[in-house]
């Protein structure tokens, strides 16, 4: 049977794949919440006051968690849910997802490794900007002793598991220059932009929750420069900016998602034209030109990293893991 295409889906279907397939196993809360929305009409009636991008799981129970949602059984998130439904739309309008684990790091990390330094970085997408402190972060490959920066151990100690011929970093690299482009850039220095990032993160995620605060403390030392808009309006623009002597990197992680097919591939051919190394961590049949040149598929819900186009490797979407190709 061919599966339905996710803009074809009601709501309650979408909810229903993303308790079956996102959240099953790795959030048993968020299991159990979708579930409960997807049988129950009248609040998925309240979410389809939403605009359709609006609707996303991850959007609206993130909004709810901000607020202090019950998170501890279907009942009780449903009758808050019910009551409070004007103030989770309110916030699900004027806030977007833009989860912001700085473990992607980890997975990035063996290819930002090998390349000519100092590095200059460009992250599209960059919500807050904690991907783009890699030289800030320390490692742990497997069973390995850590790898950390110049400067000494970090408090943001990022672990990942590998398999195969995966071309392991021995030293974290210099970068002299960062900068990022977003939308809605997120301010790490904003105690309520900081809330919002913690309330995306999934509730049994606590790791996740103490390395994203360790990493906005790093970030607050030396924040970011975000630009808000378009990516394809201001890479170019940006890109220019960066110093001649860097070798230049763009990266994105679960953003081209976001765009239209005509985006995406206007940004692929942007990008491509660009004097830069062109990082790419997306799903295999989201960036232009990547499944098609996969030599198989993954057996589990993975991300694809490529390098100008050439799919490495495997990622987990959190940077838990990396599966390297070929």
């Amino acid at each position: 049977m061919q599966a339905i295409p996710d803009s074809e889906r009601t709501t309650a279907e979408k909810y229903r794949a993303f308790a079956e397939v996102e959240a099953h196993g790795l959030s048993p809360t968020y299991d159990a919440l979708a579930l409960g929305v997807a049988d129950d009409p009248e609040v998925v009636a309240l979410i389809d006051e939403l605009p359709v991008p609006k609707r996303q799981v991850n959007l609206v129970f993130s909004s709810a968690r901000l607020l202090s949602a019950p998170m501890s059984g279907y009942g009780a998130f449903r009758d808050w849910f019910v009551r409070h439904w004007p103030e989770v739309r309110d916030i699900a309008l004027t806030h977007a997802t833009q989860t912001n684990e700085p473990r992607r790091a980890a997975v990035l990390l063996p290819v930002l490794a090998s390349l000519p330094g100092p590095l200059a970085l460009i992250e599209v997408g960059a919500s807050a900007g904690l991907c783009l402190y890699p030289d800030r972060y320390s490692y742990r490959y497997d069973d390995a002793p850590p790898l950390h920066p110049a400067s000494g151990p970090s408090p943001v100690l990022l672990s990942c598991a590998t398999s195969g011929p995966v071309p392991l970093p021995t030293a974290v690299p210099t970068v002299t220059w960062r900068a990022g482009i977003d939308l809605n850039p997120l301010d790490v220095r904003n105690d309520d932009d900081v809330r919002w990032l913690s309330a995306l993160t999934w509730p049994e995620h606590e790791d996740r929750r103490e390395r994203l605060t360790a990493a906005v403390a790093i970030a607050r030392q030396d924040p970011p420069r975000i630009e808000r808009g378009d990516l394809n309006e201001l890479l170019p623009a940006l890109a220019a900016e960066a110093p001649k002597d860097a070798t230049l990197v763009v990266f994105h992680t679960a953003v081209l998602l976001y765009l239209d097919r005509a985006a995406r591939q206007r940004f692929v051919d942007t990008v491509s034209g660009l004097d830069a190394v062109w990082l790419s961590n997306e799903g295999d049949d989201v960036t232009p030109g990547i499944g098609e040149r996969l030599p198989r598929r993954s057996e589990t819900p993975a991300f694809v990293l490529a390098r100008d186009g050439e799919p490495l490797a495997f990622t987990q979407p959190h940077g838990a893991s990396l599966e390297w190709l070929g």
